[in-house]
């Protein structure tokens, strides 16, 4: 399906192809037994230019539009959706908060790092008890002579114990989104605890962390912006598209798997692609994959021509996600009692898709915000 593409797209999109097969494929099943992926992917990440998609060459970056985001991170979804998270966070959600609301002290500071893999960020808005209501956080920002403490907990923070930055949202005014800022905070700062979190369900290899912050202090050019939680938004309306390129990427990974599996295995005398129900599974599952790679293309294009494409992305996002989960579903039927167990990729796509209808919005969410822009009333409040 290469309706829009380019030359240069189709050229990244193979590159992104080649890398995930050599550098990906081969470990996936190992790092997610182990829970921990390689550490010297990062870097090599970087040095294909993935980790710069979308940033100025002047600092570090390698260009590009949000077509070529996606179309990377579907690749890398179609290996592991545990290292689409990697660069989804860091780039997605960090070094471009940065190249959009940063000084230029701060683009100098943070970008050649992130965008060359030599460093990590990670987006701390997630707490113990605010999840989908951000705008309640907790931590605490309070303003000091010369720059700023800032206590507080965050949890479910992927990248948080690889990260050399976090992206800190704190409150520093009143009660409500209003009262929140951002701020860039080196993780080698004293105070600042990160432990990872062990037997996640699926995106294992991932490393995701609880995050601690007592008496970190920070000086006043560490804060990003004062309205932290409209930047947060911000950054989740695209970070919804990467989830919905990346639940693509895994969709069409377990449709593969299925389909080569349908072609191999005989029962009765015959492949069990030969059989009409298993051409129905297979039938769905194309369609479902198909149609959410549509809808994410479609906000890449809004975003590439400076168009609105919030309640596009969440559409995108609820559809893909949801679409990922069936799909793998689905390719699990397909290989019956081998889909379950993990020497088959199938199992992991299904537990790696789950979560993808839980962060960056639950479905639920994304269903109130399609629903307010269609009828224009806030069901939040």
């Amino acid at each position: 399906m290469d309706l829009t593409l380019s030359d240069e797209h189709r050229q990244l999109r193979e590159l992104a192809r080649r890398f995930t097969d050599e550098r990906i494929v081969p470990h996936a099943t190992r790092w997610d037994r182990d829970e921990a992926i390689d550490r010297d992917l990062v870097p090599a990440l970087g040095q294909v230019g993935f980790l710069g998609l979308g940033i100025d060459e002047t600092y570090g970056g390698s260009g590009g539009d949000n077509l070529a985001y996606c179309l990377v991170l579907e690749e890398i979804a179609r290996g592991d959706s545990a290292v689409r998270g990697i660069i989804s966070v860091s780039l997605g959600l960090v070094a471009k908060s940065i190249a959009k609301h940063g000084t230029e002290e701060q683009k100098q500071r943070w970008l050649p790092g992130l965008t060359a893999g030599a460093e990590l960020g990670c987006f701390a808005l997630t707490e113990p008890g605010t999840g989908s209501d951000a705008g309640s956080l907790a931590t605490k920002a309070t303003k000091t002579g010369n720059g700023w403490v800032i206590n507080g907990r965050k949890v479910f923070i992927t990248n948080g114990t690889w990260a050399d930055v976090a992206l800190v949202f704190a409150r520093t005014g009143g009660p409500g989104p209003k009262g929140v800022s951002a701020f860039l905070v080196p993780t080698g700062q004293e105070g600042f605890t990160a432990t990872e979190i062990k037997g996640k369900l699926g995106m294992r290899g991932q490393a995701t962390a609880e995050i601690t912050l007592d008496d970190v202090h920070v000086g006043d050019d560490a804060l990003l912006s004062e309205e932290g939680f409209k930047l947060a938004m911000g950054a989740l309306d695209k970070g919804r598209m990467s989830v919905a390129a990346g639940c693509v990427g895994a969709a069409r990974g377990a449709l593969e798997a299925a389909l080569a599996y349908a072609k191999e295995r005989e029962q009765f005398g015959k492949p069990i692609a030969a059989f009409q129900l298993v051409q129905e599974l297979l039938a769905d599952m194309a369609v479902e994959t198909d149609a959410a790679r549509l809808l994410t293309w479609r906000v890449a294009d809004l975003a590439d021509r400076n168009l609105p494409f919030g309640t596009e992305a969440s559409m995108a996002k609820l559809f893909a996600s949801e679409a990922a989960v069936k799909v793998a579903n689905n390719a699990i039927q397909v290989f019956g009692g081998y889909g379950y167990i993990d020497e088959y990729p199938v199992g992991k796509y299904l537990r790696d898709a789950r979560v993808t209808t839980l962060y960056e919005g639950t479905s639920q969410i994304q269903k109130l915000l399609i629903g307010r822009a269609l009828t224009g009333i806030n069901a939040f409040v």
